[in-house]
């Protein structure tokens, strides 16, 4: 349950609190001859969860993040027998330890003066989402180009936060499509 409520929730605030974004890509492949994309028949964030956040309208930012994105790089939204890449996203959810501890050197209490040392050790549980945007060629039908970042869940944010967030999340995932010539 908690893994789906990231999904959502992940893409919502990965960006808000999240890592830099990691990309991996064949180095083979001419990344200038594509000029148009539609979605892979598995790009449905719906399908991986059925929490109360996972919805249409999270379904609707995320595609809409990723439309503008390749848009702005001259990429056009096409119908998928006309595209020369398939663009798919999923998400994962992982719930993960923070621990603190704090040590102080003296202990005092209403009759009593001491000195010693006290350790108070606190724990808390908290949710980690990871967006994963890949990238195939239409034609091969073979990954070509893969995006992620990962980012603490935020829960109880307006739509238009969530939206930013979202906007932001792929933006920053994005980023390095077409991958940036290395020197």
């Amino acid at each position: 349950m908690l893994k789906h409520l990231f999904i959502a929730v992940l893409l919502t605030l990965v960006a808000a609190c999240g890592s830099t974004p990691d990309w991996d890509y064949d180095t083979s492949v001419e990344f200038a001859n594509y000029k148009t994309f539609a979605w892979s028949e598995h790009a449905d964030i719906k399908n991986h969860g059925s929490d109360y956040q996972i919805n249409d309208l999270m379904e609707k930012r995320i595609r809409k993040a990723i439309v503008d994105n390749l848009a702005a790089q001259g990429i056009k939204f096409v119908d998928a027998k006309n595209a020369d890449v398939l663009v798919n996203y999923h998400a994962s959810v992982d719930q993960k330890l923070e621990t603190d501890t704090m040590q102080t050197t003296y202990t005092a209490r209403w009759n009593y003066w001491g000195w010693g040392y006290q350790t108070q050790t606190t724990t808390r549980e908290y949710d980690v989402g990871t967006l994963v945007v890949d990238i195939v060629d239409a034609k091969s039908n073979q990954l070509v180009w893969r995006g992620a970042k990962e980012g603490r869940l935020r829960k109880k944010q307006t739509p238009e936060q969530r939206t930013e967030a979202i906007n932001k999340t792929i933006a920053e995932i994005l980023k390095n499509f077409p991958p940036k010539a290395q020197y």
